[in-house]
């Protein structure tokens, strides 16, 4: 019998692939294509006055240089504004090669194309630009101020102003026993990819026909941005997806200007064209993230009920905001995390500054909204003396309110309303999983031995698997394999595996007769993308509604071989069988060869479904609303997002003399609802604990007062090593199931970063004894702070 798959840690199946070299990835391509390289802007704003290329033409190997005076039509407008909102009063988008003004360091200027990329680089080198730098706005208190503009046009550098509001805030507050403000600032940083962004495109001459690559999150979103630029026919373009090294959101972005560049130059030339930018051009010219300052207001009771929030912030999104407002929006609806003030007051401005543009991070706005809530909790839980969980627990929705409904509207422009959870469970999960009433004795021993330790945690709610849709294709091939394609992309998340165990299920297969295809708009053209934790959800619930088409037309086709109802049979191993009947079967290989009539004979198998050899002659071949084959294809469209939730609790040392901040424990509690394959969701958390880590004590974007990235490489930008990661990550899992998809599934792969920072600013806080209100957070920072409490306490 075959065992079910959905809910066993199967291995990934991609992993021995990968593992052993033998991926796929874009510069592993078209070694036949000339390169390009792009001259970039030396300065975060400057008026561009000329380019001189003459000295560039006599490099030997030089095909083509482009400035945005060769640009044709629709290319020499501005990249598209992909996420537009009736708050986005002031949206700006840059063109493909700068026009007159550069208003980021890195901002392409001019694109040389060569036999090689040595050679591009060398031309590149001797191109000229001269430039009249203008005033810099580097960072949200310079554009809050706005003694200059990041563009002239746009007043004030706001680009957008957005608030939402359920009770009447200022009158709660004005009533309440207590309130309390705060002032939180997260700073920039980066989904820094291992592999960074890269395309590669053939025009064909005869076919008119354009087929590209690229390491993308979206290949469908960036065949219809390229079509739409280009001016082809959307069925004339085709974008595949190879393996993909990273993305964590920031290659959702389509198309990049290099996106448009490459296939237009591969057109022009009649040759393939390729570009994969270097870590430097990933740092300065792909996208950030974080950026935000926060002020709260807070009104609560002397049991620490939240009556009244009311939070004010300034979202700094770069130089141009291509991807809309979906970042602060997140920040500004899930800040609620599970709790449930009685009145919310949110209001935003999203920012120009002269730094790179901000499109989502792994979390996307998240980590920020679940550092100001955690910090408030934690902060009435100070105020009040109160035990910190005590605090949270007494202001959780509670799970008979589910589904609950915040009257706000999410990023996806559907209304707020959580799905499912059950958070005083997971947090009773949590504090056994930690020894959180335990703790006070172990602080006590590690005092006595002269070590400071301290505790932490944090809790957040995700909306995951958003729409509008994803789709999916099931066949059933002659050989009895099974071939799934679904349009969204993988960036290493383990979809080969997790796919293939929800078709195994459904149609009654061994998992290794599947095959899954993602990103390949040559086998599934309608898809939008991974990104929002929605690739399970969205694409898996897809996938498993094909499946199950496909097997009912297996049934039916093999009811009417084996002379049964479909209602008796069933498909085990790959064998449809009547129920009780031994012998009575069939298998699906010989269904799918049932299920084409044929006239001609291919191969001895195909001998069964000739003319002479099967069919009622009273009936069609093919019958009315049928179609040959054994295959389904569906498409699955949520009315809105399924909501994941979790916690984490952090216990950290800091060291009294140099005030170095080690991670000892690191606990998570998660509800994705039912789990297709732990051992993935596992990982998934362990990456994203990583980055947690990351985000709350290394990883920063420098930039000086002129604009300039000060630590654009890894020798200069704070990752950690497995050294900083902690040892052993204790994982437990809470499943409530979604009511909102057939699976019952809600999306895991941001869970893990998304309250790193809030619970390690807790630990620290609970370890040192003073207000954390920053972060990332550095040993010298910390040891700044320690001097400035010391001083206060003083005085």
């Amino acid at each position: 019998m075959t065992t079910r798959l959905f809910g066993e840690p199967v291995a990934r199946v991609e992993d021995e692939r990968l593992l052993r070299g033998h991926g796929g990835y874009l510069d592993d391509l078209g070694n036949d294509a000339l390169e390009c390289a792009f001259v970039r802007s030396p300065h975060a704003h400057a008026r561009v006055d000329g380019i001189d290329v003459d000295d560039a033409l006599e490099v030997d190997g030089l095909v083509a240089i482009y400035t945005y005076e060769d640009l044709p039509d629709r290319l020499a407008e501005p990249l598209p504004l992909l996420i537009p909102h009736p708050a986005l009063t002031q949206g700006r988008t840059q063109y493909a090669l700068a026009r007159d003004v550069v208003r980021h360091v890195g901002e392409p200027v001019v694109m040389v194309v060569a036999r090689n990329r040595y050679l591009a680089e060398d031309a590149a080198g001797k191109i000229t630009v001269s430039y009249t730098p203008l005033p810099p706005v580097v960072g949200i208190p310079a554009a809050r101020a706005a003694e200059h503009l990041v563009h002239a046009d746009v007043p004030g550098n706001v680009a957008a102003n957005l608030v939402q509001q359920v009770g009447d805030v200022d009158g709660v507050l004005a009533r309440a026993p207590h309130v309390l403000e705060l002032d939180l600032h997260v700073e920039r940083s980066a989904s820094t990819p291992l592999e960074g962004r890269g395309v590669l495109a053939r025009w064909d001459t005869e076919s008119h026909r354009l087929r590209m690559w690229s390491s993308t999150q979206t290949s469908t979103g960036v065949r219809a941005a390229v079509a739409a630029k280009l001016g082809l026919a959307l069925m004339d373009v085709d974008v595949i997806t190879p393996d993909v090294g990273g993305g964590f959101g920031v290659k959702i972005v389509h198309p990049w200007p290099e996106e448009v560049l490459v296939p237009w130059a591969a057109r022009q030339l009649g040759r393939p064209v390729k570009f994969v930018e270097d870590r430097r051009e990933h740092f300065i010219s792909a996208a950030h993230e974080r950026a935000q300052e926060h002020h709260v207001r807070a009104g609560f009771d002397d049991e620490g009920h939240l009556l009244a929030l009311d939070v004010r912030f300034w979202h700094d999104h770069g130089a141009y905001i291509p991807y809309g407002l979906i970042v602060p929006i997140i920040t500004s609806t899930q800040l609620l995390g599970p709790y449930k003030p009685r009145a919310y007051r949110v209001e935003f401005d999203s920012l120009y500054t002269n730094t790179l543009i901000v499109t989502p991070y792994r979390g996307a706005g998240r980590p920020q909204g679940v550092f100001v809530m955690e910090r408030v909790m934690d902060a009435i839980a100070r105020e009040l003396g109160l035990d910190r969980t005590a605090v949270r627990e007494r202001n959780f929705i509670r799970p008979d309110e589910m589904p609950y409904d915040h009257g706000l509207i999410f990023q996806d422009g559907r209304p707020l309303i959580y799905d499912s959870g059950d958070f005083p469970a997971s947090l009773a999960k949590l504090k056994d999983l930690v020894g959180w009433d335990e703790f006070a004795a172990y602080r006590a021993q590690a005092a006595a031995e002269g070590r400071r330790v301290g505790i932490g945690l944090a809790c957040y709610v995700e909306g995951t698997g958003v729409g509008p849709y994803e789709g999916a294709h099931v066949v059933v091939e002659t050989s009895g394999k099974v071939k799934v394609s679904t349009g969204l992309t993988t960036q290493g998340q383990g979809h080969q595996t997790v796919f293939a165990q929800i078709v195994a299920d459904e149609l009654g297969v061994p998992m290794s007769d599947v095959e899954v295809v993602t990103g390949d708009t040559r086998r599934f053209g309608y898809a939008v993308g991974t990104f929002a934790s929605r690739a399970a959800v969205m694409s898996g619930s897809a996938i498993a509604l094909a499946a199950r088409a496909a097997r009912a037309k297996a049934l039916r086709v093999a009811a009417d071989a084996l002379e049964a109802d479909p209602d008796d049979l069933e498909i085990v191993d790959g064998v449809v069988r009547v129920v009780g009947s031994p012998g009575a079967e069939i298998s699906l290989g010989t269904v799918a060869v049932l299920s084409n009539p044929l006239r001609y004979a291919f191969d001895d198998s195909a001998q069964a479904a000739t003319q002479f050899a099967v069919g009622d002659t009273s009936k069609p071949p093919v019958g009315e609303d049928d179609e040959p084959g054994v295959e389904g294809r569906d498409y699955f469209s949520p009315m809105r997002s399924t909501f994941a939730n979790g916690m984490h609790a952090v216990i950290v040392e800091t060291d009294p003399d140099t005030a170095e901040i080690t991670i000892l424990r690191y606990c998570v509690v998660h509800d994705c609802g039912p789990l297709i394959n732990p051992r993935i969701v596992e990982g998934q958390i362990h990456g994203g604990v990583a980055q947690g880590v990351g985000g709350a004590l290394y990883e920063r974007m420098a930039y000086d007062e002129a604009g300039q990235l000060q630590n654009a490489s890894f020798m200069d930008f704070l990752m950690p090593y497995v050294t900083e990661v902690p040892r052993g990550i204790e994982i437990d899992h809470l499943e409530t199931p979604s009511p909102l998809n057939p699976l019952g599934i809600k999306g895991a792969g941001e869970a893990g970063v998304i309250p790193g920072a809030a619970a390690i600013a807790a630990a620290i806080e609970d370890a040192e004894g003073f207000p954390i209100t920053a972060m990332p957070i550095s040993p010298s920072e910390l040891f700044e702070l320690r001097r400035k409490h010391s001083e206060g306490n003083r005085s």
